[in-house]
């Protein structure tokens, strides 16, 4: 893949030292080394504007710790659409949407992405009403900034990437990439303390085999989680057009 057409992330960061950290091992790790992506960790100090390279102050208003300023973040954030222009720019915080693989793959066709890492009590809020940034959630927890989340976002995408993973139906029968969590996997050997591998996965009848897998993953998600259950049980119905 050409360098100029390689998926890119530029993550903007007070520890730019974090990365590639575990992406630069494993499949994502050797997909860097041969040009598939690329990362660009850029330290937000560098967008300071004193001596001391301060990018924080206290909270207006009062209130504990202390709020990233809009001028450095915004500074660092139009550079960043600057070097990739047309590329979406992604806050992580509690309040944002929920990460999904619907947009994993939207970031993925995006051909990169912009990922901004807060610390300390978040980001003043000035800066995400004056430039174009979408927030992101990875769940219901709160993390000390967002570069775990950066993280996660660019291995979720990076495996997508073609050339990456080994084979490509590995990442198209996985789980959510049909609105439903994974079947049970099974290897050798075949009798496992007194558990054996299902005989339909020994048969060697494909089609029996992808109606056991399906089966298996629509049980399986119904049983844990009922809210993808249920937007996979209504899209279905539309899409045989009708309401049952």
């Amino acid at each position: 893949m050409a360098a100029d057409l390689a998926w890119t992330a530029r993550v903007l960061t007070l520890f730019p030292a974090m990365f590639p950290g575990p992406l630069g091992q494993s499949l994502a790790g050797r997909a860097l080394e041969r040009g598939l992506w690329r990362l660009q960790a850029v330290d937000i100090r560098d967008f300071a504007r004193d001596k001391h390279r301060s990018v924080d102050d206290t909270p207006c208003g009062g209130g504990p710790g202390m709020v990233m300023r809009a001028d450095v973040l915004a500074a660092a954030v139009d550079d960043a659409m600057q070097m990739l222009p047309g590329k979406p720019v992604i806050y992580f915080s509690p309040r944002g949407r929920r990460l999904d693989q619907a947009l994993v793959q939207d970031l993925r066709q995006a051909g990169g992405a912009i990922l901004l890492c807060g610390r300390f009590e978040g980001i003043d809020e000035r800066l995400l009403e004056a430039r174009p940034v979408t927030e992101v959630s990875l769940g219901d927890f709160v993390l000390s900034g967002g570069e775990v989340a950066a993280l996660a976002v660019m291995d979720a995408v990076v495996r997508l990437l073609p050339g990456v993973m080994g084979e490509l139906a590995s990442a198209t029968e996985e789980s959510f990439s049909a609105g439903l969590l994974e079947y049970p996997q099974y290897t050798r050997p075949v009798e496992w303390e007194g558990r054996s591998v299902p005989d339909v996965l020994l048969s060697g009848h494909h089609e029996k085999i992808a109606a056991w897998r399906r089966a298996m993953a629509e049980q399986i998600t119904a049983q844990r989680r009922p809210d993808l259950w249920e937007s996979y049980r209504q899209g279905r119905s539309k899409g045989r057009g009708g309401d049952s």
